[in-house]
């Protein structure tokens, strides 16, 4: 097992789990003894400082803020907008909303989002889809802010090592909500949890996260002892008291089965596992969808009044393979849970082996 950093003091860290994380969800998570990452992809600078300002009144722990790496999106040519925008009409008097005169433009915050993460200094920056410009990196070192970049690859591990970040999330095939890969194309790397980890831990030499599928304390284990420094879990925290997943999804959670999940674009136009539904299905023709951001920004109203009807099949619900072993409790409950688990799993490993 590779050693745990400093700025990592837990081998549970809460993933970064946009829309049903809160930062109530946060600060109960790091009081509990995890190491708990806000999610910020979507939040404008004011969001940032509101949100972070409430978590440090919450909880003296630690945190992490987690962004996408997003430089302006490529244009797109309107009538692509125009007809992925008019599929969605379909679904829009189904909900009773309105259709639009135009389909709105994707609103652009990264710039500003460093700046403010920046001046916000959380002990952690965790990043997603690519890596940060040289000069942010210098930016954040002299800030004192450690950083965590996604990789689903050994090849993107690799160039995260080699642009200086100081440790890996690496993200097997089994994860919940997007995929984390940025060098392979239209095509995700699947790479499972269990062949990823070891070879990423082989390949660099700064500390290595596992997450996939790691939804109980076996999971932890098992990521320990493939040699990575931490388990980062988010699907686990879906059903958590303090979460805000609408009823719809929880309801939805109960009701299916491992076998329901798949990687989508649908909603955001960047490849995600969730569990499927009308939409997902509906909507996998990729000339009745826009590249993302602009998917994303296409699907957000019809996602909003899915959310407030109970409409789960227009809901993006995202969730890894292991979502059957998610528990409805506090986040605390789940975190202590997590822990002893893991404590009898490596006892049980290391009794199997005394022969």
């Amino acid at each position: 097992m590779n050693r745990r950093p400093s700025f990592l003091p837990s081998p549970i860290v809460l993933a970064p789990i946009a829309g049903p994380a809160t930062v109530e969800l946060a600060a109960a998570a790091a009081n509990a003894g995890a190491f708990a990452i806000l999610a910020c992809p979507y939040s404008d600078p004011v969001a940032m400082r509101r949100d972070t300002q409430r978590l440090r009144e919450l909880t003296d722990a630690p945190f992490g803020i987690n962004l996408f790496i997003d430089p302006p999106a490529s244009p797109v040519a309107p009538q692509l907008l125009a007809d992925a925008d008019r599929v969605l009409d379909a679904y829009r008097d189904e909900l009773g909303i309105p259709h639009r005169p135009e389909p709105p433009q994707p609103p652009y915050h990264y710039d500003a989002q460093i700046d403010t993460l920046i001046e916000l200094r959380p002990r952690v920056f965790s990043f997603t889809f690519g890596i940060p410009s040289p000069q942010i990196v210098a930016r954040l070192k002299a800030a004192g802010i450690a950083t965590l970049g996604t990789a689903t690859t050994v090849e993107e591990a690799c160039e995260l090592e080699a642009a200086g970040i100081d440790a890996i999330c690496a993200q097997g095939a089994e994860a919940g909500g997007h995929r984390g890969s940025f060098t392979n194309g239209a095509v995700p790397a699947l790479i499972g949890t269990l062949a990823l980890v070891p070879q990423v831990v082989d390949a660099v030499k700064v500390p290595v996260i596992a997450a996939g599928g790691i939804t109980d304390g076996r999971g932890i284990a098992a990521a320990l002892a493939l040699g990575a420094c931490a388990a980062q879990i988010g699907t686990a925290f879906l059903l958590a008291d303090e979460a805000s997943t609408a009823p719809a999804y929880r309801d939805a959670l109960g009701a299916a089965s491992s076998a329901d999940t798949a990687l989508t674009q649908a909603f955001s136009g960047r490849w995600a596992r969730g569990i499927q539904n009308r939409a997902m299905r509906e909507l996998a023709d990729p000339r009745l969808r826009a590249p993302y951001p602009y998917q994303n920004a296409l699907t957000r109203d019809v996602r909003t009044a899915a959310a407030q009807q109970g409409r789960a099949e227009f809901l993006s619900l995202w969730a890894g393979q292991a979502f059957p072993l998610a528990r409805a409790e506090s986040a605390a409950a789940i975190v202590t849970r997590l822990i002893t688990e893991a404590r009898e799993a490596a006892r049980s490993v290391l009794g199997a082996l005394d022969v």
